[in-house]
Order: structure tokens, then C-alpha cells, then sequence
């Protein structure tokens, strides 16, 4: 018997502003370790992978995620030595449904239909094992032609997801996210299952159901992804036609349409320890508690406190006689919050946007393809960063408008290229970039290079770059 053929769809777009300031724009939660030793996005990725057996035969995933992460999607993958079939870059935030039915039509390109398992990219599940027996089973019905959605097993009246109603395996409606009477109410009577946002089904299953109940989604989409482009691994859709597309989720779109009409929804229970670490409370509660129920992370020291979060990353954070607080310490932000509000720390966020700030996009470490920097100090008029450069990389080739440069190595090998001028330096050398100098640096050596820039000037923006030709396509 041929076996099944499953599409694993990754969904990693999204901000993660509720878990700011740890998620931010440019490097956002579905990247970070918040749970185990590996990103949440590695963890959907083999999680995904695990589902093979002799029935089942798993290809490379599909991803979808916005044109800046698009080499955190790579980097990721490959540390856990994996490789995507494609990246499907989003050049603006569409929401869910356009950004499954982009993975739909590339999945049945080449005139296949597999049956996709379509996930989010930032939740976390304890047991490994009953996921991976219930994708199985949910594979299985959508390989029939059924419309699969899987179900989380409440363990309390949570007031933060939407629920799903079901008779028998059917799914007989949606439900918003309840009040507490009412989600007691859903927890006492059963017949509810949280919605997770998991869904499993034939890319032709999809395509049909968006035919019937938004055809305008479908035919935006189908424009957009006819005129893509693809960089290698890189698909992107025409920017100007996805921008058009109506934004709307998978769940208004199609999955709360399914009911009662000829798409009927099946749902397949799934209790394996499933959070979508939404907010810190959702942190707090999958974290490992002490006996007054406290959980931190990095190095602090808690006294007579209860129910508490303390999540240092850059140095000693102390607190005393805290109850249901939580702390998030950042080298360039710290987050004071009470524990039942963590929901509002997107109020926070839109502050941030509304005033121009720039720290709900970037942390003060700063990932690039290439390595990364740290913004170590700075002042008027000049500013002081520390560099990583991988082995092999190299920055683009760039001139800078309105400031100059003065790089020191630390450690490893660089090779620095001035107007016409290349030389090697090494360890506790030093070269002066003067303003409005063409320059690039790279990598030649076999361990990381570090260096530390001082820029000087009127203007030390990012945006002051110029670039000439670059390894990663940003010129």
C-alpha cells in the first residue's frame, strides 16, 4: 500500500507582543527558547517530523513567515539539521487564511495532493508521544477526504481561547472566548475542546472549501502567488497583488463556515500537555515551580515571594515579598506586571509604536545572516557595538553617509576591504573606516570573528547604509 503523502505546514509569522519584552518584531516568540533547550519553532518542526511511519511518509516542511525572518527560518532549521521544502515570505501580514491557502497551491503545484498538517509555530507540548498518535489519527481521516481539527483537552476554565463545540467527532460550532462562569460552565459540562489553531486536511480539500465560501480570498491569493518570485528556497509572492488580498483568519474564513454545509469538520481530541504560551502567565504556568510556586529563569534570587515570575537575561534580579508579579529583565527594558493582567502588556507595545520607540522591534542583540551585533553603548554623537561574524560570512559591501568607523579584533581572523584596499588583521589590531568610504568585512577564518565597532558622526541610524552587493540579497 502507497503510503500517505504528508505536507507539514509551519505558520511562524506573528509578533508575540504579549510576551514583549522578550518577543519582539524583528525576533519574536515562535524563535526563543522558552521551554526546553530548543525554539519553539525547532520544536513544531520535529514534532512535525516524528509523525512518520510505514503508512505515513513526511516531507520537508512548508513555511510561512514574513520577509524578515526569513533567515532565522533557515538558520533555525539547519541547527537542528533540517531543510525546508519551502519558505513561503509573506511581504505583509495577511493573517491565517491567506497564509495557509500561499502553502496550499504550493503544495499542489507539481500536480500532487498531499494531505497538509497545518500548525502554529509558538506553542509548546509536553507529551511528545500523544501528539504524534493524534496527528497520526487526524492524517488518517484527512486522507479520506475529512476536514480534521484538533481539539485540546481542557485541564480549567481558561478564559484566554476559543472553544470548540462538538456531538459526538462532529464539530457543531465555535465559541469565542468566554467569560469564567461560562468557561466553567464548558469545563463541567464537556462536549468543549480548546482551539488550538491545528487543522489537517488535503490541499484540494482547502482550496474547494475557500472556493465555496470566500472566493475573493482565494482568487487575490491565486494572483499573487502566480506572480511569485523564488530566490533558491524563497518563494515570494507578488507584493502589490498579496497586499490586496482581504485579511481574515482560517477560522472566520472557513472553519467556523464548515458546520452544517457540505465541508463537514471532524475533531480529533488532543491531550498532550498543549500550551500556545500566548502571555507570561502561560510562561509562568508551564515553568518549573518551587514550592511557593515561583518559576525563574537566568540568575535571580526570589525571598517570600509566591506565585511569582522572575525571568533575568542580563543580570542579578532580586525580589522580595512579591505575589502573582512577574519580571522580565532585558538589557535595554524590564517589565513589571501583575500576574492575572499579563494579557495587557500589548498595551505597553502599541505605547511603544505610538511614540516611535525603537524598542517593541528589536532587541538590543541584534541577529543578522551573517552573525549579529550588541549595541553596547552610546551617546551623542558616537556609539559602540560588539561584533560576531560567522565563519565564512561577510557584511555587505556598504558606505555609510554620515559616520565613520573604528574596528578593533577581539578574537579570530578579519579581512577588511577599504575603496580598493584588502588586508588581514588579527587579534588586538585595529583599521579607521573613514566616512563615506566604500568597505566591507568577512570572515576568512574557521572560528567566529569578534570585533568592536565605535562609530562616530551626526547620524548613527541603521539606515544610513548604502549597500553595493551583498552575500543575502539586501542590496
Amino acid at each position: 500500500m502507497k503510503p500517505i503523502e504528508i505536507q507539514p505546514v509551519i505558520m511562524a509569522g506573528g509578533s508575540g507582543t504579549r510576551l514583549w519584552p522578550l518577543s519582539r518584531a524583528g525576533y519574536p516568540k515562535q524563535f526563543l527558547i522558552l521551554a526546553g533547550n530548543t525554539s519553539l519553532f525547532q520544536q513544531a518542526a520535529q514534532r512535525l517530523a516524528a509523525l512518520g511511519d510505514a503508512q505515513l511518509q513526511v516531507a520537508a516542511p512548508l513555511v510561512v513567515g514574513n520577509e524578515e525572518h526569513r533567515f532565522l527560518v533557515l538558520e533555525q532549521l539547519r541547527e537542528i539539521k533540517a531543510e525546508p521544502s519551502a519558505v513561503l515570505l509573506e511581504p505583509c501580514g495577511r493573517n491565517t487564511a491567506p497564509a495557509v491557502t500561499l502553502a496550499a497551491l504550493q503544495a499542489v503545484r507539481a500536480g500532487q495532493d498531499p494531505v497538509l498538517v497545518i500548525t502554529p509555530a509558538d506553542q509548546t507540548v509536553i507529551d511528545a508521544e500523544a501528539f504524534t498518535l493524534a496527528m497520526r489519527q487526524a492524517a488518517h481521516r484527512a486522507a479520506d477526504g475529512d476536514i480534521v481539527i484538533l481539539g485540546i483537552t481542557p485541564d480549567r476554565p481558561e478564559t484566554g481561547y476559543g472553544y470548540i463545540r462538538c456531538e459526538g467527532e462532529q464539530v457543531a460550532a465555535f465559541v469565542e472566548k468566554p467569560d469564567l462562569a461560562t468557561a466553567q460552565r464548558y469545563l463541567s459540562e464537556g462536549g468543549y475542546s480548546w482551539n488550538a489553531g491545528m487543522f489537517v486536511l488535503r490541499a484540494s480539500r482547502w482550496l474547494a472549501a475557500l472556493k465555496d465560501f470566500r472566493p475573493d480570498i482565494l482568487a487575490a491569493t491565486e494572483a499573487a502567488f502566480a506572480n511569485a518570485q523564488q530566490d533558491q528556497r524563497f518563494v515570494r509572492p507578488d507584493a502589490k497583488l498579496f497586499a490586496a488580498v482581504p485579511a481574515e483568519s482560517v477560522d472566520y474564513a472557513v472553519m467556523e463556515r464548515c458546520p452544517g454545509s457540505a465541508h463537514a469538520l471532524v475533531m480529533v481530541p488532543l491531550a498532550a500537555g498543549w500550551n500556545d504560551l500566548g502571555a507570561w502567565e502561560a510562561v509562568w504556568q508551564v515553568g518549573p515551580q518551587d514550592s511557593d510556586g515561583n518559576v525563574q529563569r537566568g540568575d535571580a534570587l526570589l525571598a517570600n515571594c509566591r506565585n511569582t515570575l522572575v525571568h533575568a537575561n542580563s543580570r542579578l534580579v532580586a525580589a522580595v515579598g512579591l505575589n502573582d508579579v512577574m519580571v522580565v529583565e532585558m538589557p535595554d527594558a524590564v517589565l513589571v506586571i501583575d500576574r492575572k493582567r499579563s494579557q495587557e502588556v500589548k498595551t505597553i507595545v502599541e505605547k511603544l509604536q505610538a511614540s516611535g520607540r525603537g524598542e517593541q522591534l528589536l532587541h538590543r542583540k541584534v541577529h543578522r545572516p551573517w552573525g549579529w551585533y550588541d549595541g553596547i553603548d552610546h551617546g551623542e554623537r558616537f556609539q559602540v557595538k560588539r561584533i560576531q561574524v560567522k565563519p565564512g560570512a561577510s557584511l555587505s559591501l556598504q558606505m555609510h553617509h554620515h559616520r565613520a568607523e573604528h574596528w578593533i579584533v577581539v578574537s579570530g581572523t578579519a579581512e577588511v576591504t577599504v575603496a580598493d584596499k584588502t588586508v588581514l588583521l588579527s587579534e588586538n589590531q585595529s583599521i579607521y573606516i573613514p566616512l563615506g568610504a566604500t568597505h566591507r568585512l568577512c570572515n576568512p577564518g574557521k572560528l567566529p570573528l569578534e570585533i568592536i565597532e565605535v562609530q562616530s558622526g551626526s547620524y548613527l541610524g541603521e539606515d544610513d547604509i548604502v549597500r553595493f552587493s551583498d552575500t543575502y540579497g539586501r542590496a
